[in-house]
């Protein structure tokens, strides 16, 4: 696991959100979600001292940007004050993701007692869109893992799933949306989790049901070839371009967690493809990675990569490698059966 780059876009006020090739450029201001990002990254490795930094730097801004209840300051500028724009419900849910991955898996006992003391006053938070509440509900479902009966917690879990339970599908497009949009893959993750937090088998089948067409309507030949930012309707081939490193982490997370409950060997090679996505297993066989510093490239584009390293893209670099150092835990033996 490479900081440095997510070091370097650390400075007294947050994360710059933005940088201009590798350098961050602090003018582009910080976002509330990336550091939910960062937190819910690194908390479960904040026994180390790089890591209990960042995760204190994120809470730090989290404290500071909170509004009330479930609500954030989106963004703050370079001198750190508020820009104006209103609260995001996705930027919310993934600080509130974050705090709850952080108050569950944390090492550090700082790092989970500010995240719990936070957490806890956010989980009122509702939205009315799948993402958002995807996210929220994967903090409530780290939270239920160590607090089986949090009330505030199992309220937020039923009622995502109420949101997010699929409505019958009539023709060969499954997918609860008219078109794929952008991280996909946390739409059958939280469903999945949800589903085992509450015991329902039939919908955990289904969750992994529409992971799997997720799965294979991203694959092209030996590597996934993601939704770009316009998205993908049914009937639309590949490849599209731009593709965001956010796809290929929200896809290895959501295939490790499928193989994590599961233990159905399948899933490691899609886990694996979407890791290997960042070292150029991709459209365009080129790497979005820097292995020197950690560094994320802003996305794939037909003629390469966009050289900017943005906040976002190096969070999802850093996870994903993480997902890849887990998959080393299937042995060579199990790994064999896999060929």
């Amino acid at each position: 696991m490479k900081l440095d780059h997510l070091e370097r876009l650390a400075d007294d006020v947050g994360f710059i959100e933005h940088s201009n090739g590798p350098n961050p450029d602090p003018t582009q201001g910080h976002c509330t979600d990336d550091a939910g990002r960062l937190l819910g990254v690194l908390a479960p490795y904040s026994a180390g001292a790089r890591e209990r930094a960042l995760c204190l730097h994120a809470l730090d801004f989290l404290e500071h940007t909170h509004l009330g209840g479930g609500r954030f300051e989106l963004r703050l500028g370079p001198d750190g004050e508020p820009t104006g724009h209103p609260s995001s419900d996705d930027a919310d849910a993934r600080a509130i993701e974050g705090l709850g991955t952080a108050a569950a898996l944390a090492i550090d006992p700082l790092v989970q007692a500010r995240a719990r003391s936070l957490v806890q006053r956010t989980l009122a938070f509702r939205s009315r869109y799948p993402r958002a509440m995807a996210h929220a509900a994967l903090g409530a479902v780290a939270i239920l893992g160590r607090e089986p009966f949090h009330v505030e917690a199992r309220r937020l879990a039923a009622d995502a799933s109420t949101l997010l339970a699929s409505k019958p599908s009539t023709g060969p497009w499954p997918w609860p949306e008219p078109r794929l949009t952008y991280s996909n893959p946390i739409i059958p993750e939280a469903k999945l989790e949800l589903a085992l937090v509450q015991g329902n088998l039939a919908a955990a089948e289904e969750a992994l049901d529409l992971l799997a067409w997720l799965v294979a309507t991203e694959r092209r030949g030996n590597h996934f070839s993601f939704t770009p930012v316009g998205g993908k309707g049914p009937g639309e081939l590949g490849p599209g371009f731009d593709q965001q490193p956010i796809e290929a982490w929200s896809m290895a997370r959501a295939c490790a967690t499928a193989l994590r409950a599961t233990g159905d060997l399948s899933w490691y090679r899609p886990t694996q493809r979407a890791v290997a996505w960042f070292h150029g297993c991709n459209d365009v066989g080129v790497p979005l990675v820097d292995l020197q510093s950690g560094g994320g490239h802003d996305g794939l584009r037909r003629d390469g990569v966009n050289p900017n390293q943005g906040a976002e893209s190096t969070i999802a670099a850093v996870a994903t490698s993480l997902i890849g150092a887990g998959l080393q835990q299937v042995t060579p033996a199990r790994e064999a059966s896999l060929a």
